[in-house]
């Protein structure tokens, strides 16, 4: 096929305001990536759109597993807070609310969806 470019699971994108770094979300208008190098504002780095991907989360927050998880862009953390979020993914792995549960492990969608707040 002549017009196919690239599998899409990894994205290359222009570093926004204040940059981005290796293993953080950053949100790029309706896509939700995590970033696989640190790079500065306007330099282009690869990010990871789909797949598999532990990231921090609230720690008062429990997931439970196939829960629907959003991007708190402000916070820079995987919430399942819907309100002014980013739809992600899915958690593929339940975890409990407590101070040393900070990490959630989610399987990104590709594209971020915008929630209602419904």
């Amino acid at each position: 096929m002549k017009n196919f470019v690239q599998p899409g699971e990894s994205v290359e994108f222009t570093a926004p305001s204040g940059g981005v770094t290796s293993g953080v979300g950053v949100q790029i208008g309706q896509f939700f990536c995590i970033a696989t190098i640190t790079a500065a504002v306007g330099v282009r780095f690869n990010g990871l759109c789909e797949g598999v991907v532990t990231h921090a989360k609230p720690g008062s927050q429990a997931w439970a597993e196939g829960a629907a998880i959003f991007w708190d862009e402000g916070a820079k953390l995987m919430t399942t807070v819907s309100s002014g979020n980013l739809q992600i993914g899915v958690a593929t792995v339940a975890v409990g609310a407590g101070a040393g549960e900070t990490t959630g492990t989610v399987r990104l969608d590709g594209v971020g969806r915008a929630h209602d707040g419904t």
